[in-house]
């Protein structure tokens, strides 16, 4: 199977949201919640990602998790997790309850699919489509990993080795090959699937899992909220009408910052 087909089926059965003057999105992915301790490269972010999505929650924002949300290849156990961070799994309830929380899976929490609840009536997607009429095209969004043999079709492989083999290498410098985030010429190439893949279906395209921020436009429909464990700051992506914006939140003020905005209006 081709990683085309595997993006295809990845819409076959979204769920479609609205995009219209009054909506408004935001899109993280990468968070990769830990355990708080030293291997938990989310734990330094932590705060920043709390007051971004209190200030998401106020605003009136949906929130959309676009894979990879908690580190689920080094960690065994989903309550692990949520017993680490309460008031941030608070706040995403607080987004659930009130209809505006979608979450999806890419390759580092994929057990969601099947084994984990988190809150009642919480589904976790593959992907999501966002349609308006008034757009160049509409919006589809997903983890990305369909795109990377090593993290779809080998994900439960490549789960074995992080676990057993690279996250203990990694404390000598012993970067995983498998990883497209810490890769470059990896990266690089599933970007342009990526890009090639919006192309050639007409669509808008965002994604993660690279952990490399991008703000496409109508001309190179692909877009990438980047993530949560960067040094220093988390990077998301907005959607409000039919402007979408790069935005970081920095540790050193926990201010919102927008890096880069785009009409998305045909």
């Amino acid at each position: 199977m081709s990683y085309i087909t595997r993006l295809d089926r990845a819409f076959q059965s979204a769920p479609i949201l609205p995009i219209t003057p009054h909506n408004k999105y935001v899109f993280f992915s990468d968070c990769h919640r830990g355990l708080g301790n030293n291997n938990d490269n989310f734990l330094p972010n932590a705060d920043s990602y709390l007051t971004a999505l209190q200030y998401y929650y106020q605003q009136g924002f949906c929130y959309v998790e676009a894979g990879d949300g908690d580190e689920l290849w080094e960690i065994c156990c989903m309550e692990q997790i949520t017993e680490t961070y309460p008031a941030i799994f608070a706040q995403l309830s607080a987004f659930h309850r009130s209809g505006r929380l979608y979450m999806l899976y890419g390759n580092h929490d994929m057990v969601k699919k099947d084994s984990v609840h988190l809150f009642d009536n919480l589904t976790f997607h593959e992907g999501i489509i966002l349609c308006s009429q008034q757009l160049f095209a509409n919006l589809y969004v997903t983890h990305g990993h369909q795109a990377d043999l090593w993290n779809s079709v080998l994900w439960k492989l490549t789960r074995f080795l992080v676990r057993h083999l690279w996250t203990p290498l990694e404390y000598f410098g012993i970067l995983a090959p498998t990883s497209a985030s810490k890769n470059s010429i990896r990266k690089k190439k599933l970007e342009e699937r990526y890009l090639d893949y919006a192309q050639n279906r007409g669509i808008l395209f965002l994604a993660g899992h690279t952990h490399r921020p991008v703000l496409g436009s109508n001309q190179t429909p692909y877009f990438n909220c980047g993530s949560c464990v960067r040094p220093n700051c988390i990077t998301c992506i907005e959607l409000e009408g039919y402007e979408i914006s790069l935005v970081k939140w920095c540790n050193n003020n926990r201010k919102r910052e927008v890096l880069a905005t785009e009409h998305l209006l045909q």
